[in-house]
C-alpha cells in the first residue's frame, strides 16, 4: 500500500509540472504578442500620417484600432477555444478556434467566430437556417431544383449550406451567390469541377470553407439567375475558380484550388474587406489577381489578408498580383514559383511579414518580387516591405517605400507569427478530411 502512495505521489507531481510548463509557455507566448503588437503600435504612432489616402467606409486606417482589434482577436480565439488539459493547437488561430470540437458536425457556425484579418466580420450564413445539398446537377440555371446548391445560394435569407453526400457539382453557368450565405463542405467530398465557377458580386458576408474548386471554364451568354427574383443576361465569364466582384466581407478558408481557366482567386471593382485563408493552391499560372486595372482608382480602397495559404506544386506567377490597395500577406508557405510569388502595379501597399519562400533552383527566378511595367522609377515609391520572412535556395524580396511604419497601418490586419513555424501553421491548408464524432 505504501509504494502505491509513493507511486500515486509521484505521478501527482509529474501532472503537476506539465502543467505549470504548459501554462509558463502559454504566457510567455502571449507577452510576446503583446509585446509585438505594442512595439507595432508605437512604430505605427511614430510615423506620418497618410492624409492623402482615400478613404471608405471599411477601410482600417487608426494604428489604435489595429492593436485594439489583434488583441480582441487573440483574447476571443483563446476564450472560444476552451482545448482543455492536453491541448490539440497548432497555433494556427483560425483553426485553433474550431478544429479540436469533436462535435463540430453539431456547432458547425462556430466557424464564423473564428475569421482573422480583413475579412474578420464576415458571418455568412450564420444567423440563418441550415439548408441541405442533396442533388449536384445543375439543368436549368434560371430556375433551379430545390436540393441544388444553385437554388441554395440564390435565396434571399441568410442561409448556411452544407451538403449531404459527395458529389461532383459540373455547373452550366457560373454560380452567383446572394449574401449572407455559407458554403461549407465539411463532412463530405464536394468538388465543383468541370464546368463554371464561384462569382461573388455586389454582395456581402460570403464565406467559402471546405471545397475542391478545379477545372474551371469560360462559360456565359447565357441567362442566370441571381436572386429568387431576378435573372438575366451575362456575357462570358473569365473562367475564375472564385471571383470576388464589387463585394466587402468575403473569407475564403480551407480551399483545394487547381487549374482554372484565368485566376484561382480574383478580387476587383473595389471589392474590400476580404480574407483568404488556409487553402492549397497548385497547378496554375495567374494565381490571384487583386485589383481590376491600373486606372480603376476605386481599388485604393481594398484591403486582403492573404494568411496561412500553400503555394505548392505547379504554381507559376500572381500569389497574388496587386493593384492600388492594401495587402498583408503573412504566414504563406511558399514552396513553388516559377516567375515570381508577388507582383503588382499602381502602388499597392505590401506587407510581408513571416512568410517562408522557397526560391526555384532557375536562378534568374529567385525574386520574389515583380514590378509590372514600372516607368522612371516609380516604384521606389511603393510601400512593400519584407518583415521577419524565411528566405531559401537564394530567395530575395526586393522592398521599396519610406519604410515608416504608419505606411503599413492599413496593411496590417492580425499579429504575425515566427517564419520558423509556417510548416505548422499550413500543415491543414486544403480541404481537412472531417469525419463525425472526430477532430477535423
Amino acid at each position: 500500500m505504501a509504494t502505491f502512495f509513493r507511486f500515486f505521489a509521484l505521478c501527482t507531481l509529474l501532472l503537476a509540472l506539465l502543467f505549470l510548463s504548459i501554462n509558463v509557455d502559454a504566457a510567455i507566448n502571449r507577452f510576446e504578442e503583446i509585446n509585438l503588437q505594442m512595439k507595432n503600435l508605437r512604430n505605427a504612432t511614430m510615423g506620418d500620417s497618410e492624409n492623402d489616402q482615400v478613404k471608405h467606409e471599411q477601410a482600417v486606417d487608426n494604428p489604435d484600432e489595429i492593436a485594439a482589434d489583434v488583441d480582441m482577436s487573440i483574447r476571443n480565439s483563446t476564450n472560444r477555444r476552451n482545448l482543455g488539459f492536453f491541448s490539440c493547437g497548432t497555433g494556427n488561430p483560425i483553426d485553433d478556434c474550431w478544429r479540436c470540437d469533436r462535435s463540430w458536425q453539431r456547432n458547425r457556425k462556430r466557424l464564423a467566430d473564428c475569421a482573422i484579418g480583413f475579412g474578420r466580420n464576415a458571418i455568412g450564413g450564420r444567423d440563418g437556417k441550415y439548408y441541405v445539398v442533396t442533388d449536384p446537377n445543375d439543368d436549368d440555371p434560371v430556375n433551379p431544383r430545390p436540393g441544388t446548391l444553385r437554388y441554395a445560394v440564390i435565396q434571399e435569407r441568410p442561409l448556411w449550406i452544407i451538403f449531404k453526400h459527395h458529389m461532383v457539382i459540373t455547373l452550366k453557368q457560373e454560380l452567383i451567390m446572394n449574401s449572407f450565405k455559407t458554403i461549407d463542405g465539411r463532412g463530405a467530398n464536394v468538388h465543383i469541377a468541370n464546368g463554371a465557377c464561384i462569382t461573388i458580386q455586389f454582395v456581402t458576408n460570403v464565406i467559402i470553407h471546405g471545397l475542391h474548386i478545379h477545372n474551371c471554364k469560360r462559360t456565359g451568354n447565357a441567362m442566370v439567375r441571381s436572386s429568387e427574383t431576378h435573372y438575366g443576361w451575362r456575357t462570358m465569364a473569365d473562367g475564375d475558380g472564385i471571383s470576388i466582384f464589387g463585394s466587402s466581407h468575403i473569407w475564403v478558408d480551407h480551399n483545394s484550388m487547381s487549374n482554372c481557366a484565368d485566376g484561382l482567386v480574383d478580387a476587383i471593382m473595389g471589392s474590400t474587406a476580404i480574407t483568404i485563408s488556409n487553402n492549397f493552391f497548385t497547378h496554375h499560372n495567374e494565381v490571384m489577381l487583386l485589383g481590376h486595372s491600373d486606372s480603376y482608382v476605386r481599388d485604393k480602397m481594398m484591403q486582403v489578408t492573404i494568411a496561412f495559404n500553400h503555394f505548392g506544386e505547379g504554381l507559376i506567377q500572381r500569389m497574388p498580383r496587386c493593384r492600388h490597395g492594401y495587402f498583408h500577406v503573412v504566414n504563406n508557405d511558399y514552396t513553388h514559383w516559377v516567375m515570381y510569388a508577388i507582383g503588382g502595379s499602381a502602388s499597392p501597399t505590401i506587407n510581408s511579414q513571416g512568410n517562408r519562400y522557397l526560391a526555384p533552383v532557375n536562378r534568374f527566378a529567385k525574386e520574389v518580387t515583380h514590378r509590372v511595367q514600372p516607368s522612371n522609377g516609380v516604384w521606389k515609391h511603393w510601400n512593400w516591405r519584407s518583415d521577419g520572412d524565411l528566405m531559401l535556395n537564394g530567395a530575395f524580396f526586393t522592398a521599396s517605400g519610406r519604410g515608416a511604419a504608419a505606411s503599413y497601418a492599413k496593411a496590417s490586419s492580425l499579429a504575425a507569427k515566427p517564419s520558423s513555424l509556417v510548416g505548422t501553421l499550413t500543415s491543414g491548408a486544403g480541404v481537412l478530411k472531417c469525419r463525425r464524432g472526430r477532430q477535423c
